[in-house]
């Protein structure tokens, strides 16, 4: 089952690299009370995130937060220390905080995988972004090509708000 408007988020752990090493993001804490711009991504480091949707979130993230939105998150189907080095090449800063799904837990739950086995990715997230308002989904949009960055911008998102 896919999630859905109007749904909780399911509760998961993220991971996170910080200055203390490796933690534990409660989804529920994490998304608790404020409003979330979260965007997903197959792969780090891959062609058309890099590329085009992690940029999109920076470049508009000030955009972003004067419309209300507390906090950026990327999360993909990598571990903690890919999505540390991969913010580090992106530049995100502070405008982006990138989570790890490492074990794909938050992509099941949300029903939101993509099969990449094809390509030597194993299970994955699709492309799809979302706006969580204290731990609700109001706004999901999914790529239908998980390839392509269309209804999942940070562009499409603004709009949205």
């Amino acid at each position: 089952m896919t999630i859905n408007v109007g749904d909780k988020i399911p509760s998961v752990n993220f991971k996170q690299i910080t200055a203390d090493g490796m933690s534990d993001v409660p989804s529920d804490d994490y998304f608790k009370g404020r409003k979330v711009a979260l965007f997903s991504v197959p792969g780090a480091f891959t062609p058309t995130c890099s590329a085009q949707h992690v940029p999109s979130y920076v470049s508009n993230a000030a955009a972003l937060k004067a419309k209300g939105v507390s906090a950026i998150a990327c999360v993909s189907v990598n571990d903690a220390f890919v999505m540390k080095a991969w913010g580090e090449a992106q530049g995100v800063g502070d405008e982006v905080e990138m989570l790890a799904d490492g074990n794909g837990e938050f992509a099941r739950a949300t029903g939101l995988t993509l099969d990449g086995s094809g390509f030597g990715l194993g299970e994955r997230s699709t492309r799809f972004s979302m706006i969580i308002n204290d731990g609700t989904v109001s706004h999901l949009n999914v790529e239908s090509n998980p390839s392509e960055m269309d209804v999942s911008s940070a562009e499409h998102m603004l709009g949205q708000l």
